[in-house]
């Protein structure tokens, strides 16, 4: 897994997957809107730990710097 995703984006995802995260297990949604908060909160939280989005890869989308003397 090459890194598709970096600089501002990788922190904003970390957040709005904690905030989501939360917002699923204490907001008192009903039942699909708790999946759904926390399936996003995963799929953010895990997008911007590692630094890697399926999604991005397929739309050919990369925010990740380019360091130089470092290929891909």
């Amino acid at each position: 897994m090459a890194c598709n995703v970096g600089g501002v984006e990788r922190p904003i995802r970390i957040v709005v997957g904690i905030i989501a995260l939360g917002i699923g297990a204490f907001a008192g949604l009903p039942p699909v809107g708790t999946g759904v908060a926390l399936v996003v909160g995963t799929i953010a939280l895990v997008t911007g730990t590692f630094g890697f989005c399926p999604l991005w890869t397929v739309f050919g989308i990369n925010t990740c710097p380019v360091t130089p003397g470092k290929k891909g």
